[in-house]
């Protein structure tokens, strides 16, 4: 079992920028990977950007070049570094992370507005 729990969030206008953290109660060295969903009202949850175990990394089509995940393992932690913050990027921000299981975090609401 991991507990995952989500930070940072917060309300931005346009252009503005928001650091999420996602501290883990266990290593995280021994997962699959780990990353981001979000999910805006109405709407499906979809994966921001995930990080493998080997530290290569993937990002949605949405949020290419903008947001940036990062890991530290010494520490347990996954960030999320959202940079040029759009009002669609207004969504819940979920914490992820799998090895046979798949584990999640509360989230952390995101709110941009224009």
């Amino acid at each position: 079992q991991v507990q995952l729990v989500e930070s940072g969030g917060g309300s931005v206008q346009a252009g503005g920028s928001l650091r999420l953290s996602c501290a883990a109660s266990r290593s995280i060295s021994s997962l699959v990977a780990m990353g981001w969903y979000r999910q805006a009202p109405g709407k499906q949850r979809e994966v921001v950007a995930m990080i493998t175990w080997s530290g290569e990394s993937f990002y949605g089509d949405s949020v290419k070049g903008r947001f940036t995940i990062s890991r530290d393992t010494g520490n347990n932690m996954v960030f999320l570094q959202m940079d040029s913050l759009q009002p669609e990027d207004t969504a819940v921000y979920y914490c992820h992370g799998n090895d046979v299981y798949a584990y999640w975090g509360q989230g952390t609401q995101v709110t941009v507005s224009s």
